[in-house]
């Protein structure tokens, strides 16, 4: 039943080249996996367990996880953290938060503290070297929470050394172009989740119109309540790009909400990093 609202599931696999890479580092696979929203039919038991099948079969030597575990209620953390055990690596398995793991004054804490127990690093504002010092892995605060402060995580990290920047939100990366990023992994978007053929992600498009809607009518209509916005940067609604200097990659996630998916499958993404030639 889960395909009818969301689609089948799809592996993107993308090479990303890193600058100042250490060569014993070349090849290094990285799963990402974000936007779960398990709390019923927006993330089904089977595209879950697809989910995990497929990053066990990538093999990655880490695993990534951005954000938006649940949507309102804190309560389904506890189970999907079970779940998220039985994710295969050699380096770790790190995490940040979303937006949504944020809607209670209490679901910060219950997530972070779920995910510790699962043997999951939750990074907020903190930088961590599961490879070693030749590269860091950074997670940031949620955007939303007014606690992402750049500057003092990034700032003490050696400037010769290549980051790979967690930050739940792709509109950061606007923000982040100011310092070296050698890749943000976002989610957030859920690709656009309604992708209209020769127009693009439905979100986007209703924005222009948002003002000539009834504000009682608005949380009757997708995208139209007060998380209708959802981002600033449409156009990096999924997939890699380049941000000034640096690059970014916005998956599309494998959770979902009313009114489902349409033409944006769930992913799960496996990331090769190389080495950047002069």
């Amino acid at each position: 039943m889960h395909r009818v609202f969301t689609g089948e599931l799809r592996v993107e696999r993308v090479t990303v080249a890193i600058a100042d890479l250490p060569p014993h580092l070349s090849g290094t696979k990285i799963v990402q996996l974000t936007d779960f929203h398990y709390e019923g039919w927006g993330l089904s038991e089977q595209l879950l367990e697809e989910a995990i099948a497929a990053s066990n079969e990538a093999d990655p030597d880490l695993v990534v996880l951005t954000g938006d575990y649940v949507t309102t209620n804190p309560d389904p953390i506890h189970q999907l953290s079970l779940r998220l055990k039985h994710l295969q690596n050699r380096a770790g398995i790190y995490a940040i938060l979303g937006n949504h793991d944020l809607k209670r004054p209490h679901s910060k804490s219950e997530i972070i503290a779920a995910l510790n127990r699962a043997e999951i690093r939750v990074l907020w504002n903190e930088v961590a070297y599961p490879f070693g010092s030749g590269l860091a892995l950074v997670g940031m605060a949620e955007i939303q929470s007014g606690e992402f402060k750049a500057a003092p995580v990034l700032m003490p990290i050696d400037p010769n050394i290549p980051r790979i920047v967690l930050s739940h939100n792709p509109d950061t990366a606007a923000y982040l172009r100011q310092w070296r990023v050698d890749l943000q992994m976002s989610g957030h978007t859920h690709g656009g989740q309604i992708i209209l053929p020769q127009i693009g992600p439905l979100p986007a498009r209703l924005k222009g119109i948002r003002r000539r809607i009834p504000q009682w009518l608005r949380p009757w209509i997708p995208y139209m309540s007060n998380c209708y916005r959802i981002v600033d940067n449409w156009h990096w609604h999924q997939g890699f790009h380049t941000v000034g200097n640096n690059q970014l990659y916005v998956s599309r996630g494998l959770g979902t909400y009313f009114p489902g998916r349409f033409s944006c499958p769930p992913e799960v993404t496996v990331i090769t990093l190389s080495e950047k030639k002069p």
